[in-house]
């Protein structure tokens, strides 16, 4: 197949970005696995192996785009990453929901989510869960002294309960992401972070705590830690329960209950952490699913259920 992809943003991206990072990873699981790829992103944008048209986000938005002005090879399918108001006429087209809509909107036909929760939330079945690059990540057995949050200081991604926790527990707690609050002495802030750096925190951590206190559709962070063969702790809301299986980590509602699991962390070995992510959560596991999709609606114009966790 010949697959345009688009994104609004320049690709790649080096620090915040997981959504950008799985357009990266999906546009080179299909030239792996095959087939054509031509990227229609803003002007900078590079991946090795894939051609890039630089192209105006604006315009391929708006209602008149047409998509033969930019490639003249033909193409058998249009994946936009943003949502999609106007498809382009004369070729079939989908687009990929990364974040939750709320106030009751439904997907529509188009859609793609990206867990099982996640499409039941939108009122379809149609998902394809997110998958990591995996060697891009280090696998390392032999944890440091440290737990890790990594995510925006948000309190959606519940950041306080992760430093409450930690605090309780008397353990070192690393925290990366986006504006400094005021910590405890058990709390080391280094900010924003992407590259060799990240990959060293979450290979050396002990946990990666993930206390949710929203719907997270299918968080990139989790897929990190797993490659990096780094248990989670997290809350049982959205994808969360689909990503953390009983052998990679634990699911609490109350502080009480994550300050227990953090005593079992013994029990989660890092190897199943990594044969975890290997079996599920890879670039090409989320590539094959994609193919998937695009096949069913070349076939019989819908798009077909998603599947369990392998």
């Amino acid at each position: 197949m010949h697959i345009v992809q688009f994104h609004h943003v320049r690709l790649p991206v080096f620090k915040y970005g997981g959504g950008e990072r799985i357009v990266v990873w999906l546009c080179q699981g299909l030239v792996e696995r095959g087939h054509q790829v031509t990227l229609l992103a803003p002007k900078g944008s590079r991946i090795a192996g894939v051609r890039v048209v630089e192209v105006s986000p604006e315009e391929v938005l708006s209602p008149g785009f047409d998509l033969r002005r930019y490639v003249s090879d033909p193409v058998d399918i249009m994946h936009f990453h943003c949502p999609l108001r106007y498809p382009p006429p004369g070729v079939p087209s989908v687009w990929t929901l990364q974040g939750n809509m709320g106030d009751g909107r439904r997907a529509d036909a188009r859609t793609i989510c990206v867990s099982e929760d996640h499409a039941r939330r939108h009122g379809t079945q149609a998902f394809v869960r997110n998958g990591a690059r995996l060697d891009e990540y280090e696998f390392r057995a032999a944890k440091g002294d440290y737990d890790l949050f990594l995510a925006r200081l948000h309190s959606v991604k519940g950041w306080r309960v992760a430093i409450a926790a930690a605090k309780r527990c008397r353990v070192r707690l690393t925290l990366a992401g986006g504006w400094r609050p005021t910590f405890s002495r058990y709390v080391r802030f280094v900010g924003q972070v992407g590259g060799a750096q990240k990959r060293e925190l979450l290979a050396g951590a002990r946990c990666l705590w993930m206390p949710v206190r929203w719907e997270d559709p299918c968080p990139i962070n989790i897929l990190e830690a797993l490659a990096s063969g780094t248990p989670i702790i997290g809350s049982p809301r959205g994808s969360l329960p689909e990503l953390i299986s009983p052998d990679t980590g634990g699911l609490g509602t109350s502080l009480e209950e994550l300050v227990a699991l953090r005593g079992r962390l013994a029990e989660w070995d890092p190897h199943a952490c990594r044969a975890r992510a290997e079996r599920s959560f890879s670039h090409l596991v989320m590539t094959d699913e994609y193919i998937r999709m695009y096949r069913s609606v070349l076939e019989t114009g819908t798009l077909p259920p998603g599947r369990p966790t392998p």
